[in-house]
This record gives C-alpha cells, structure tokens and sequence, in this order.
C-alpha cells in the first residue's frame, strides 16, 4: 500500500518510519525544498492548495493522511473526491479552529474555560469584562507552540492585544487555574473501534512542550476516554487524535485537540507495545489495531533548537534518540529523546541527566 501524507516534517518522518516495517511506501506533499520526511518517500514539493499536485498525489496513492493541522479543510475535501482521507475534512475544519473545536466541546458537555469570539477590539473589551483577568486571546487558526497567543494580566493590557496578533479573528478564554497539564492519545479505526494509550503528564516552557511523563493508572484515565470518544464518534474520526486537558478540581478541563500523531505521544515508540504511529497507520489502512500498552516506565524530552552531540544522549542508559534530520534554528523542534526502564525513581534520575544536557 501506498500512502499519502501532506507535509513532510518530522511526524511524517516518523509515520514512514514506523509504516516501512509493514510494506507500506510513502509520498509527500509539501513546499519545502528541505522536508526531512523527504529520504523516506517521494517528495511532490506543491503548495497545499495546488490542485494539479494534488491530483498527482491522489491518483498516486491508495490513502491520504495529513501530519499537521495547518492543512487548509478545502485541500481534504478536493482530495476526498479522489482517494480516501483519513482523518476526514470536517475534522480537520473543527481542529484547525479553535471557535468550532470549542464550541463543539460545549455541544458534547465536555467542560473548558470560558470562552469568547473575537473579531474586533470592542469584541475583546467586552469579553474582558464578561470573563475577567487572567485571561489568554488566541488566534483562531495556525497557532501553535505558543505562537499566535497573548496573556492579558492587567486591563492595561487589553488595549491594542487584537492588532498585536495581527487583527485577525481570535478567541478569549478565561485563565484556567490548573494542577497539571495531560493529554490522551487516543485511536479510532474504519470500523468504530477505539483504544487508547496512558494519560501523560506534560511540562511546557513558553508554550512549547519540553517533557512528556506516562502516568501509571492516573484516577483521570476513564474520564478522559471518555471525553475523547464523545468527539471521535460525532467527528466519526479515523485515526490518532490527541487530546489535551487541564486538571482542575478533581477534573479535567478541555484545551484543545491535534486530528493526528503528536508530539505528547512520541514516547509510545518505544514505550508501547504498538507506536501511536503504526497504530494511525494501522487504522487508515484498514488493519487491525495494535496493543497500547506501555512498556515499563516512560518519557520524552523535546530538544529544541539543537540536538546534543550525539555521543552524550546515547551514554545515557536507556536513552532513546531521535534526530529529525533538520537544520538547527532556534525555537524549533529538531529532535527528541525517549526514555524507558523499569522503575519509576530511576526514569526521574534518567530525565534529569537529558535535562542537563540540554541546559
């Protein structure tokens, strides 16, 4: 089977990565000469809204997957009336926003922070005084790792914060006071079947997620599931979705979805019995699911902007290393380490060796 993935960074990288092992082959379409997914598969080098190139895709492939949301909904749907898409467009149109991906929360009784629609300045003074601060305005579309976002702590900072993000619509959401971040991956195949991987425990720094921790048993998980299913089944989603919540009181308030392989799930290479990437590949393909469950104790570590020398991460016992192949630039996410042993005070130990690496 061939598959086709729009974009060709580090997830599709990955997602070729874990699907040449079961005879998969693979064709990426994306605009940078430099696509580190590019040695794995043919590199159709097209904008995403270049309809010729994607019809060469379409008529290339047996199925079609997407690595990131920033996909425009109308290039799923153009390539829907060729060729299977998985996960669908209107997924993508609800995830890509975070208006829709809000409001369909609310629909389905999931619980999230307040929240407003802004699309001018007098939007956001009135949300500010409905709401109240704290509060965090985010763009509505093509944000992420903390880009397109502002905290606004003090009224003083309300005026002028919507030409800040560039005067585009946004939203407000009351600042959530929150015991820890988790997100669940989670996967959904052709036929409604659903399994899911242990809660993680995620620790971010201005914005970018820097160390993902697989919880054992966490009170939440059920919960959480829960939550996840209720969006797959209305989305009838195929795929791995991630999920990412705040814990608050006792429960679990809803931040935001990723219609894909994700970053919080990198450690389920070699953590779990079936990678989230075989598994989203596994349930495009229509193949059975793999096993979800973890294997000892786990973590990731995101190195950012550059990866230690190599010599270094590999000394450390049990250190997994994933070098994505990109150039070095600050702020962005070149490689990653997994962790994995059998007990959870060595895995601490394990995470702060790779934390001093890193500085």
């Amino acid at each position: 089977m061939k598959i086709g993935v729009i974009g060709g960074g580090q997830l599709g990288r990955m997602l070729a990565l874990a699907g040449t092992p079961l005879g998969q082959r693979f064709a990426f379409l994306d605009p940078a000469p430099d696509a580190c997914a590019q040695a794995l598969g043919e590199h159709i080098r097209a904008d995403y809204s270049d309809r010729d190139h994607l019809r060469q895709l379409a008529d290339d492939v047996d199925v079609v997957t997407f690595e990131f949301e920033s996909v425009p909904a109308e290039t799923v749907a153009f390539l829907s009336q060729f060729v299977p898409v998985y996960p669908n467009a209107e997924s993508l149109r609800i995830a890509r926003d975070r208006w829709f991906e809000k409001s369909l929360f609310q629909q389905l009784d999931i619980p999230t922070p307040e929240f407003a629609d802004i699309q001018n300045q007098e939007n956001l003074d009135a949300a500010v005084k409905r709401i109240g601060l704290p509060a965090v305005l985010k763009t509505r579309t093509l944000g992420y790792d903390g880009k397109g976002q502002k905290v606004l702590r003090h009224p003083e900072e309300v005026p002028g914060a919507f030409a800040e993000l560039g005067s585009v619509p946004c939203i407000l959401e009351g600042f959530v006071p929150f015991t820890g971040e988790v997100s669940l991956i989670g996967v959904r195949n052709r036929d409604g079947e659903t399994r899911f991987y242990p809660l993680v425990h995620n620790s971010h720094d201005q914005g970018v997620l820097r160390l993902s921790v697989v919880s054992t048993a966490h009170p939440l998980q059920g919960l959480a599931e829960e939550y996840v299913i209720k969006v797959m089944q209305q989305l009838d989603y195929v795929g791995v979705m991630a999920f990412e919540f705040f814990e608050v009181d006792g429960g679990l308030k809803a931040n935001e979805i990723a219609p894909r392989v994700h970053n919080s799930g990198h450690w389920t290479i070699e953590g779990s019995e079936c990678s989230q990437f075989e598994n989203h590949l596994r349930a495009i393909a229509g193949l059975p699911l793999g096993s979800t469950a973890k294997v000892g104790e786990s973590a990731m570590l995101n190195f950012i902007g550059e990866v230690p020398p190599v010599h270094e991460v590999t000394s450390i016992a049990d250190c997994h290393l994933h070098h994505y192949g990109k150039a070095f630039k600050a702020g962005r996410k070149v490689g990653h380490a997994t962790l994995r042993c059998a007990d959870a005070v060595v895995l601490q130990a394990q995470i702060k060796a790779v934390q001093n690496l890193i500085g």
